[in-house]
């Protein structure tokens, strides 16, 4: 299969709006730069490098070629670089993968991942992961991760009200965390370029192995999930909602593949990847007559 190159892609051509909302929601909410100054005075970015360097195994080339590659066309086709490292770790049960890493991202992807993962799928579920660095939303995806850390840091060095302030910020985080999925999954689809493939890549990880993939099994996944996608998500009751995002280890595909579906009907996919030009014209128009440092914006680790 011959995939398009998309040279140029911006995320925000992509981008699901429940993504774009509740990360305005987040970044509007007291208490965030805070804990952003916190993460970057405990140097979590190098931390969190440090523990995929001394724990897991980079994939370079020569060890594992498939994988490598994999990331390789990946970053190809969805216009990324410079291309992260790659490591892979110990097996867990179901997949897994990662990206952390806001100065040099480190994607990792796990033993039952690479072992489970076709070559096509393996591009679906990297380009789920590389976004984060398309998207620069990096610094908010690893804040979530290091959040009940940070959280029982601060509350014990600011007698309890730094902990008051994280609750607050870690119900948006996880609001957006989720949401973040849907631009995701569109990522993974615009790398894969095949919804046969991010199908059974989703249904792989809710855990169900190929060979039970058949096509009434197929069929019926996709019935559920423009079952579930008929229904108006914000008029979910609001705890569920809650509850459903502070739940990190439910994989919601049916709802994620739902939403996929959608983007794919409405002929939106069909007509991003047909574009000769990816930018968006609010972003042409932003890097027009903009320094350098203007046009790189707010940074991680020197902007304190």
């Amino acid at each position: 299969m011959t995939r398009k190159i998309l040279t140029g892609l911006s995320s925000e051509t992509y981008e699901h709006p429940f993504d774009r909302k509740a990360l305005a929601s987040l970044q509007n909410m007291p208490g965030v730069s805070l804990l952003l100054k916190k993460i970057n005075e405990y140097g979590i970015d190098r931390l969190l490098r440090l523990q995929s360097l001394g724990s897991e195994i980079r994939i370079s080339p020569r060890n594992f070629p498939q994988l490598h590659q994999a990331l390789v066309e990946t970053c190809q086709i969805l216009d990324v670089a410079p291309l992260p490292e790659l490591y892979l770790f110990r097996g867990t049960g179901y997949i897994q993968t990662y990206i952390v890493g806001v100065e040099k991202p480190i994607v990792g992807i796990n033993l039952d991942a690479m072992e489970w993962l076709g070559t096509n799928e393996l591009l679906y579920v990297l380009g789920h992961e590389v976004t984060r660095i398309k998207s620069h939303d990096m610094v908010y995806h690893q804040m979530a991760i290091v959040m009940p850390t940070l959280k029982n840091l601060l509350s014990s060095n600011t007698f309890g009200f730094g902990g008051l302030v994280a609750s607050g910020v870690e119900l948006a985080l996880y609001n957006w965390r989720m949401m973040s999925r849907f631009s995701a999954d569109r990522a993974g689809l615009l790398a894969c370029q095949d919804v046969g493939v991010a199908t059974t890549t989703l249904m792989k990880l809710a855990g169900l192995p190929h060979d039970y993939l058949t096509t009434p099994v197929i069929e019926d996944f996709l019935a559920q999930a423009r079952e579930f996608a008929s229904n108006n998500f914000d008029n979910l009751d609001q705890i569920t909602k809650i509850l459903s995002y502070t739940e990190s280890g439910l994989s919601w595909v049916v709802m994620r593949t739902g939403e996929l579906l959608k983007w794919v009907d409405s002929g939106e996919y069909d007509n991003l990847i047909q574009q000769t030009n990816l930018k968006t014209p609010e972003e042409s128009e932003e890097k027009e007559g903009k320094t350098p440092e203007e046009k790189e914006g707010w940074n991680f680790l020197t902007s304190w």
